[in-house]
Parts: structure tokens; sequence; C-alpha cells
């Protein structure tokens, strides 16, 4: 029994770095044909510039509906896709009080309404061929909670609860739809928001007594998103080395 991607379209939003990009190299090494997204012009330019093979990059800025409409308007264009990953995610890190309604309206819009008009848009394709695995890429913080975190904690719950009502709406045409859940990863994002004294106490209050590497929440991506899933849906799966059971 193995995973296999051989002859799978898959996309994966939020591809360049941390959880995504290990998601789309193991999806790479198993034979999957993508197409990836980053926020960064100049970065896409290059990696489609050094990049063999079956993937391709797009830049895509979720954080205003322009951008969204256009990753979108791309997808419409496929004939296929049978992975989808909404990966790309933001986080601002403020008090209810101080935070700013611009605040708000960016990361509703990166981390929930992206995810949305994504999985609106490849539901008619994955309907239509009668097949398809959406992973939504939520957070622990989307089950509980901590100081500075309302709005992300908002949007990321926001999206496990998407993802229990779009997969009723799909799971009858072929289509599984799952959100998954990483503690903390030790990510670029990670490291700029914890910082050194931050991480090393969050390693403190996590049982297993480290945080997770980036490939150890792909490796249960790549579960849900591959054929020997066939009966889960609507499901949150929480990857946190214990964090939020103690």
């Amino acid at each position: 029994m193995r995973i296999d991607f051989e002859g799978k379209v898959a996309v994966v939003t939020g591809a360049t770095r941390g959880i995504g990009k290990s998601i789309a190299d193991h999806l790479e090494s198993l034979g999957a044909e993508l197409l990836l997204t980053g926020t960064s012009r100049e970065e896409v330019d290059d990696l489609n510039a050094s990049t063999a093979g079956n993937k391709r990059y797009l830049q895509a800025d979720f954080s205003d509906d322009a951008g969204i409409d256009s990753f979108v308007a791309e997808l419409g264009k496929m004939d296929r896709i049978d992975v989808c990953v909404n990966n790309a995610g933001i986080n601002r890190i403020n008090s209810v009080w101080e935070t700013k309604t611009a605040d708000w309206d960016d990361l509703v819009s990166v981390n929930l309404k992206a995810p949305f008009m994504v999985t609106r848009a490849v539901s008619f394709i994955m309907k239509r061929n009668g097949y398809g695995r959406i992973v939504n890429i939520s957070s622990i913080f989307g089950t509980v909670s901590k100081e500075k975190r309302s709005i992300y904690s908002a949007t990321k719950s926001g999206l496990i609860g998407f993802t229990r009502g779009a997969s009723n709406d799909l799971a009858r045409y072929g289509v599984l739809v799952n959100s998954l859940s990483p503690g903390v990863v030790l990510t670029d994002m990670t490291r700029q928001i914890l910082g050194d004294e931050g991480i090393k106490e969050m390693e403190e209050r996590i049982p297993a007594g480290r945080l997770a590497g980036p490939e150890e929440i792909s490796r249960v991506a790549l579960f849900l998103a591959s054929d020997l899933n066939t009966y889960l849906t609507g499901k949150n799966i929480i990857v946190d080395g214990g964090y939020v059971d103690v």
C-alpha cells in the first residue's frame, strides 16, 4: 500500500515556503502535475525560470479581490484538478483593542475568503469529473486560542466550519473535503512571530517537547489528498504534538 499521485493534477496555494512548499515537494516526488502560488512576483518568475518538470508557479496575492479573482480565473481554464490544498495564510499578532480594521480585512481575505473562492472554483471541475480531494490548512488556533490571536483564530475557526459544510455538499460527487490543523511548526513565519525565546517557551508547553517540522504536517496532508483516503471527509485533523490536550 503506497501513496501515488501519478497522473494527478494538484493545486497548492502558498507553496513557496514552509508547509506549502513541503506539500508541493512531496506531491511532485510522487508524480503529480502541479499548479502552485506565491505572493512575490520576482520569486515566482525565478522559480518558473529554474523549474523543470510538470509544475508551474503563479503570482497570487489573496489580500485583495483582484488577486483572488485572477487566480480563480486561471483555475477556470483547467479541465482537470484532482487535488486542491488551500494553504496560503497570514497572521497578525495584536490585542483586540489595538487591532486595525485593515488587519481584519486582510486576514479574512487571505485565510477565509480565498479558500472559499478557490474551493468553489475547483468544485465545479471535481464535481464534473466525479473525483476530488480538498485539504484546507487551518491551525490549532482555530480550535484553541491565546493572547493576541483573536482575528487569526476567527479565520481559522471559520475555515474549519467551511470545510464541514463543503464536505456535505460534495461527498456524493466523489469529492472529499477535510481540514488539517497544524500545531506550532518550525517555519520562517514562526521564527518571525515567536523569536528564539518564544520558540523555546513553546517547546516547553508541547508534550512532544519540540515544534513540528513542515514535513510532518505534509505527510498527513498527503494521506488526506490521496486515493488511500476513500471515506474520511468533513473532519479537522489536529497535528500538534499534544498541545491542545494539555
